[in-house]
């Protein structure tokens, strides 16, 4: 699963490797790597899969989930696509509360003692992920975990989410990303040492790619 859905995301352009003019995230991290997941949107076969990933690593790693809920907004529709595999009830969190209407952050009915699952379509440094959690929690929600499309495994986010006591679980991330990227010939050995050195806190071995 890990190596298709890497496979997917670079063939349609989800997933650009710049490692000789890195991006800059909207953390403020310079990157050489750039994930945008909405692109999946528009095409059903890939978004069906990731759908149907999703809810199998949902069934295998959290137990009897009441509510799937999306991260503002990217999260959103995979939420959808899983609640309704899944015919359980969705929601989604804003990042901040509206500043009109009812002035609500979540969007959707959580209930105490409702046991959630986060839908992100990425994980960086965590931060959306765990503001969603927090903002169910607040709600009365327990959050039984994070499930995205593909995380860069960060230990910044690793930190973060173990410090917030919640796990996170991904389709694909950033080192099988780097294995099918040099099985398809995508990048030259010198580009590879960029992508490998960017985040030495990867334990990527020449073995594994």
């Amino acid at each position: 699963m890990k190596e298709n859905i890497a496979e997917a995301l670079l063939s349609i352009g989800a997933v650009e490797l710049s490692p000789q003019q890195p991006f800059t995230w909207s953390s403020g991290i310079k990157s050489p790597i750039y994930c945008d997941n909405r692109l999946t949107m528009s095409y059903p076969e890939l978004r069906n899969k990731i759908a149907d990933g999703l809810v199998t690593l949902i069934n295998a790693h959290y137990d009897q989930p009441t509510v799937i809920v999306g991260t503002a907004t990217a999260g959103i529709p995979h939420a959808a696509w899983v609640a309704e595999r899944m015919n359980l009830p969705m929601a989604y969190v804003r990042s901040k509360a509206k500043s009109h209407g009812k002035q609500n952050q979540i969007e959707g009915v959580i209930a105490a003692q409702d046991r959630a699952v986060v839908v992100e379509d990425l994980i960086s440094t965590g931060e959306s992920a765990l503001r969603v959690a927090e903002a169910l929690r607040q709600a009365g929600a327990e959050v039984l975990g994070v499930v995205a499309i593909f995380s860069y495994e960060l230990k910044q986010a690793q930190r973060a989410f173990q410090e917030a006591g919640i796990s996170y679980i991904s389709l694909s991330d950033y080192p099988t990303l780097l294995r099918v990227a040099r099985q398809k010939g995508v990048l030259t050995e010198e580009e590879l040492c960029k992508l490998k050195g960017w985040n030495p806190e990867i334990p990527v071995s020449n073995e594994t790619l």
